[in-house]
């Protein structure tokens, strides 16, 4: 079989809702996932063993050693299944590392998804393995809006109505670790999750706390035209804005202040 591809969807969470710490130091949460049409690439042959090449923007900071979900992904299919054969798989990093947009999560349901096909595996083997290797994992293997629960391990698929809605990501450059934010959380309960656009996230306070930039971030989006929801992206540091239209979108794109990064994209 020839070269398989795949992409690893950027991850958006519209509104992000901390519940509750559990006694197992996870959080539990109420959120709703989209994603974007472009992301990370990851292409991957058949091969005799477990293998990872990155390059693209961010290859350099992306390691290829163990540390790298990619290749525990790949493990794990293959003890889960009890496959024998290897894979050589080449990351294309066109996402920020530590951007609270699921890059490591999203790269790892990639490799679920390229081995379903590459390996003839069972799609049921796949969803079976995602949870052990992150929380966010189950829905990026959808890669479809959702609905998230408990870690946000708990995933369901829900109709926004938005495929195609033009969004701009937007992230100062400062990588932010997820636990470092979620240990920041008050651990104030501010209330259920209803309907997406009445919601926030529960995460940008202590972002900002972390990473002041984002104010920054958010504040410039939120004046630019045509922009008509913004808010910060999962644990941060990244930030969106949905656009009314692919112009406007466009526009505030070739403003983004340097040295910001920006992807213009559209939601799947």
């Amino acid at each position: 079989m020839s070269s398989l591809t795949e992409t690893g969807y950027a991850k958006l969470n519209l509104a992000l809702h901390v519940r509750g710490k559990r006694d197992d130091g996870y959080h539990e949460i109420e959120t709703i996932f989209a994603f974007c049409e472009d992301g990370d690439v990851l292409s991957g042959e058949a091969a005799d063993e477990l293998s990872l090449e990155v390059s693209g923007p961010f290859g350099a900071d992306t390691p290829v050693d163990d540390a790298n979900l990619v290749i525990e992904a790949a493990r794990v299919v293959r003890l889960a299944t009890g496959v024998s054969g290897g894979v050589r798989l080449h990351l294309i990093k066109n996402l920020p590392i530590a951007s609270g947009i699921g890059g490591g999560s999203a790269d790892a349901a990639a490799v679920l998804r390229l081995l379903t096909r590459l390996w003839e595996i069972e799609a049921s083997d796949a969803v079976a393995v995602a949870p052990l290797l992150g929380a966010d994992v189950p829905a990026c293997l959808l890669s479809t809006s959702s609905r998230g629960e408990g870690t946000g391990d708990r995933v369901e698929p829900i109709e926004l109505g938005l495929s195609g809605a033009p969004v701009l990501l937007v992230n100062p450059g400062v990588p932010l670790s997820t636990k470092a934010v979620f240990d920041r959380w008050g651990g104030r309960d501010r209330g259920p999750l209803g309907e997406w656009r009445e919601g926030r996230n529960d995460l940008e306070a202590p972002a900002i706390a972390l990473v002041p930039e984002i104010s920054a971030v958010l504040a410039w989006l939120s004046q630019q035209r045509g922009a008509d929801f913004v808010r910060m992206a999962g644990s941060g540091a990244t930030c969106f804005a949905l656009f009314a239209d692919d112009d406007s979108r466009n526009r505030a794109a070739s403003e983004v202040p340097a040295p910001w990064w920006h992807l213009a994209t559209r939601l799947r």
